[in-house]
């Protein structure tokens, strides 16, 4: 009697070797839902990024906005009835920079567009 308990305990382990450690086993499963669970991730990243890009492809076709704002900040374009004006920072130190807190010095010039007030 007892040999035959001792097989059948044998067989349940041998039986429960594939279900958990086997090629088809719960551990393989969920390394696999693992990896499925990312790769819906990083589809969700690629889906938002490619409607944001058709959203702009769709803004540069129909739309002269996005057309007009890459041309003034990427291109320093201005219209032909605007006024440009350039503000740039002083070369020299004078007395109120002396006295004032050291700041970070400037080194890009500002630039303001502004339209004529006859209009």
């Amino acid at each position: 009697m007892r040999l035959i308990a001792l097989c059948l305990v044998t067989l349940l382990v041998l039986i429960q070797y594939p279900l958990w450690l086997g090629k088809g086993g719960w551990l393989r499963v969920h390394e696999l839902d693992l990896q499925v669970a990312a790769a819906h991730e990083k589809n969700d990243e690629a889906k938002a990024r490619n409607g944001k890009l058709a959203s702009e492809v769709n803004d540069l076709k129909d739309g002269t906005g996005a057309v007009e704002e890459r041309a003034r900040l990427e291109l320093n374009m201005i219209k032909s009835d605007e006024v440009f004006v350039q503000i740039t920072a002083p070369a020299g130190k004078d007395a109120s920079a002396a006295s004032a807190p050291a700041a970070p010095p400037v080194s890009q010039a500002s630039q303001v567009t502004a339209k004529p007030s006859g209009q």
